[in-house]
């Protein structure tokens, strides 16, 4: 017996939503002119449709419309031109609930446009795409923009349709998080490193007691959202600077002491000796995914002039290569990154790769800016032990 459709929306209506519905999507969203033909036609031939519609289309509309209809509250990262077509894109999603308020509109150009011809005798489809113009590039969403659209999103969704959008999405979006999840998978990791090219990289170091992993489940400890801490962290970083940076959480944490307590100097004397001793107490915490107990550190690329850039093949590798000699985080970031950039002023992985040389020259640097004291700089020859054994 078929149930009536009052009775299945109001069942629908009954079922639970999700707790965390936020969907964020980047990609194509376009309109479809679909039109369906007996057969496809042979060059030359003049046929009519049997049935013609004009429908939004476009893979990440889609998919974002089909989630808003399943109760979902999805956001969409795309470009339309302020034409007709773009109007009427912005309309349709709108009226499914899918946020159009990320989306960048051209005041020239075209929006988007696909022919779909629909083939009723072998059943198949044929799509004439026509892209928008001008395209959407990662700089037409500002910082503020791309932190908002990712707030409270569970998921984030790319079709592929602009990856160079989507690679700054993912960056912002993942990688601490990511970072958080690779340790609690292979919890004998001493500390995690991700290089994001002219952008630096990203270290958690795993607090550590003797041989032994601190409880990562310590209720005392303080909990900070990875997130927030490396825009916390992006925010002390000096962008005039062209030299290599290190910033820490532990700074960060040891500065808002400061901050609280400006005018009791046997307070702040005995507060640095304790996060000196205690702070890597911090739980770094990813959402839906769990926390690591250690401290988070970000580490700028050195900016390297025009006139210097010859090759950035193997950039990496060195960055790599200067991670495996085993310095304090620190310095680590600093020297791999300064690796990295004299890679990129020469032809090839290996021509540019520093020696010993280049490590003496960064230490003299280092301790006239104040980085490192000689005692750190004997110190640092052992070598960091990755994985426990």
């Amino acid at each position: 017996m078929s149930e009536s459709p009052s009775s299945i929306r109001a069942y629908a209506a009954s079922l639970p939503l999700p707790d965390e519905r936020i969907i964020l999507g980047c990609g194509g969203c376009s309109v479809d002119f679909l039109a369906t033909v007996d057969s496809y036609p042979n060059p030359d031939d003049k046929i009519r449709t049997t049935t013609f519609k004009l429908q939004g289309g476009g893979n990440a509309g889609n998919a974002l419309t089909c989630a808003a209809r399943l109760g979902l509250t999805p956001r969409l990262i795309a470009k339309v031109a302020e034409d007709a077509q773009g109007r009427g894109i912005l309309e349709e999603l709108e009226a499914d609930g899918v946020d159009t308020s990320y989306l960048v509109v051209s005041k020239e150009g075209n929006s988007p446009f696909t022919y779909v011809i629909v083939d009723q005798q072998t059943k198949t489809r044929t799509c004439i795409h026509t892209p928008g113009y001008p395209p959407l590039v990662p700089t037409e969403l500002s910082q503020s923009n791309l932190l908002s659209a990712l707030e409270g999103a569970r998921i984030v969704y790319s079709d592929g349709r602009l990856p160079e959008t989507a690679i700054v999405i993912a960056k912002e979006a993942f990688i601490p998080s990511a970072l958080v999840s690779f340790i609690l998978k292979l919890p004998n990791i001493r500390f995690v490193i991700v290089t994001l090219g002219e952008e630096g990289s990203m270290m958690i170091e795993i607090s550590v007691h003797g041989e032994e992993i601190v409880d990562l489940h310590d209720s005392q400890s303080e909990e900070m959202d990875v997130d927030y801490l490396l825009n916390s962290l992006k925010q002390r970083v000096d962008n005039s600077n062209p030299m290599r940076e290190c910033v820490s959480s532990k700074v960060l944490f040891w500065n808002l002491i400061s901050f609280l307590n400006p005018d009791n100097a046997n307070m702040l004397e005995y507060l640095e000796i304790a996060c000196n001793d205690f702070y890597p107490n911090m739980r770094l915490k990813a959402q839906g995914i769990g926390a690591v107990r250690g401290r988070f550190l970000l580490g700028t690329a050195e900016k390297i002039p025009s006139s210097e850039l010859v090759d950035t093949t193997g950039a990496g590798d060195a960055f790599i290569g200067a991670v495996l000699y085993g310095m304090p985080p620190e310095q680590m970031l600093p020297f791999a990154a300064t690796g990295a950039a004299r890679g990129c002023r020469a032809l090839g992985a290996r021509s540019g790769l520093p020696w010993r040389t280049d490590l003496a020259r960064f230490f003299n640097q280092a301790k006239h800016l104040g980085f490192v004291d000689d005692k750190e700089v004997t110190e640092v020859v052992c070598v960091v032990v990755v994985f426990r054994i």
